[in-house]
């Protein structure tokens, strides 16, 4: 009898959950803007897993792949709000940000009672303390939701996802947030997210440089840096770049997941963002100087580990 009473319990707490996950995926209205390689990516898994959505980007041509996989595609974002429940931005930089939600015919322009945004641009931790004071003055629920990893993981929805601001955003569009991250983080006050990711944008840059003048050294040494690899990569000095992209860079394969230029972008964030905190970091100041040189040198469209490109052409001369 005990044992019929607990299978019988357990039907009922799965069914409750299952009946859960479905409302939440048929009645939210998530609205997209900005389908960049990221953004697009997250927005192909949200509609792989059955939410609805409705998409902005400037340039139109970028929704195309989205729209035929079933997204409504608006001309503005004061039209994305009006659509919608909870709105994903993921925008260049904190300018464009700042243009999709308070410029002309922006979210604020389409609010409404209930409506939620949650901000994935990577922008400075005062930008998105801002941003977050200015929505709620509209009486808009705000949240910031930067992630790591970038579309080849986003499509499968294998992110890492940081959020910080109103808690209560963060619960109840959990279910849409653990759809697009494999992993998620609640850390606090508004500011708290965009903090942790720009130090972890930090240690992207700097591997990225220590593993190409590493490998441009032992090449320079006349040896193969394979072997440099396969010697790190038995270490705990190892990390997922070395394991992964490190060999895609032996071979110069730089297709961009996420281009040298967007990362200086962060680097220029982080350095001021920095001297707002009162803290000195000379070796993220000199990183923002050597990804500034390679942009300059005709290597900002390419990934970011394209940084090698940039050091053997350093090199050669």
């Amino acid at each position: 009898m005990i044992l019929s009473n607990c299978k019988i319990e357990y039907r009922s707490c799965r069914i409750t959950h299952i009946i859960s996950i479905l409302v939440v995926t048929r009645m939210v209205k998530i609205g997209l803007i900005g389908t960049g390689m990221l953004g697009e990516a997250v927005g192909l898994h949200l509609l792989k897993s059955g939410f609805s959505l409705c998409v902005y980007n400037r340039t139109k041509s970028k929704t195309k792949s989205l729209e035929e996989n079933g997204a409504i595609i608006s001309d503005t974002p004061k039209h994305v709000a009006q659509s919608s429940e909870l709105i994903i931005t993921c925008v260049k930089d904190g300018d464009a940000s700042e243009q999709i939600l308070f410029g002309q015919d922006g979210i604020v322009a389409g609010k409404h009672d209930g409506l939620a945004v949650a901000e994935m641009s990577t922008i400075s931790p005062n930008s998105a303390i801002q941003n977050s004071k200015r929505l709620n003055e509209e009486k808009i629920s705000s949240l910031e939701t930067p992630v790591m990893g970038g579309p080849n993981v986003a499509i499968d929805g294998k992110l890492v996802l940081m959020a910080s601001g109103d808690r209560d955003v963060f619960d109840k569009y959990k279910q849409v947030f653990d759809t697009i991250a494999n992993k998620t983080f609640f850390l606090g006050k508004s500011g708290s997210a965009h903090s942790i990711k720009i130090a972890m944008n930090l240690q992207i840059s700097l591997l990225a440089l220590a593993l190409a003048e590493g490998i441009t050294l032992t090449k320079k040494a006349g040896f193969d840096p394979e072997k440099f690899l396969e010697i790190l990569n038995s270490t705990y000095f190892k990390t997922g770049m070395s394991e992964n992209k490190a060999h895609k860079m032996i071979r110069d394969e730089f297709e961009p997941t996420f281009t040298l230029k967007n990362l200086k972008k962060d680097l220029g964030i982080i350095t001021a963002a920095a001297k707002d905190f009162g803290a000195v970091l000379p070796m993220a100041e000199r990183a923002n100087e050597i990804y500034n040189d390679a942009i300059e040198a005709g290597f900002g469209e390419i990934d970011y580990t394209g940084i090698l490109a940039y050091i053997k052409k350093l090199s050669e001369n």
